[in-house]
């Protein structure tokens, strides 16, 4: 095992990605190192977002990589590897699990888990990655402007065990880290795109240039949505380019 073979536990942090920043200073740490803690006082998602978890509620880690097979070019297969972990992770206890492009995780409509993923690169290598997690397990109730939270319990009703369903979680991502070390890419990528939000429906978007109607067909090798048009077109865009309405 490699994803959950140490783990390091911290009661509270201003963020689990901090601190595993700090603690890959320390060479001897190995690889697939799991930093959890029960509250985040800063968490953070992509760009300035925030992540809103309840104390001792949600699964909160972060994960040490040396993903040297990879190339910078290649480094959106990280992204896809751990989401698609969480999916399987998630399949155990509810079904209609997506990923919204690029890599929150959904059911149905509403957003359970998010993923920040922060390379450092070194050359044509990928030094390390650190690998950051936060997934709505116990939490009822969400008090940020966040539009579609929603965690196990509250699709459920009922509690989990956090430890189990950390066991769990390392083991659904560690499977899914050997495809990638093993050079499946093609299995990552296709089981990636067929677990997208939406895929092939003809949706609402919003780019620079307007909204407009069209479906999410592709994801190419560095990333980029490729998003059909009614007049056949097929546009690319990277994140942050455009969004789902």
């Amino acid at each position: 095992m490699i994803i959950g073979s140490n783990l390091i536990f911290l009661k509270n942090l201003p963020s689990t990605n901090g601190y595993a920043a700090s603690v890959i200073k320390d060479k001897s740490v190995s690889e697939g190192t799991i930093v959890y803690t029960n509250y985040q006082s800063a968490g953070r998602g992509q760009g300035s977002n925030k992540w809103e978890s309840e104390e001792n509620k949600n699964l909160l880690i972060s994960i040490i990589l040396f993903p040297t097979m990879l190339t910078p070019a290649e480094q959106f297969l990280l992204s896809m590897t751990v989401s698609l972990g969480i999916c399987d992770f998630l399949d155990l206890y509810v079904k209609t699990i997506s990923i919204k492009w690029p890599n929150d995780i959904y059911v149905n409509n509403d957003k359970i888990a998010g993923i920040l993923i922060e390379n450092s690169i070194m050359g044509d290598l990928i030094e390390h990655t650190i690998a950051g997690i936060g997934i709505n397990i116990n939490q009822s109730k969400f008090t940020s402007d966040a539009p579609n939270p929603v965690s196990l319990t509250k699709l459920t009703g009922e509690q989990y065990d956090l430890s189990q369903c950390l066991s769990q979680l390392a083991s659904a991502l560690d499977k899914r880290y050997k495809n990638l070390i093993s050079g499946e890419y093609d299995l990552i990528k296709d089981d990636y795109i067929n677990r997208l939000y939406r895929l092939r429906q003809w949706s609402k978007y919003h780019d620079m240039k307007g909204t407009f109607t069209g479906r999410s067909v592709n994801v190419n090798e560095s990333g980029k949505l490729a998003v059909e048009r009614e007049n056949g077109n097929i546009n690319e865009y990277s994140f942050k380019e455009i969004d789902f309405l």
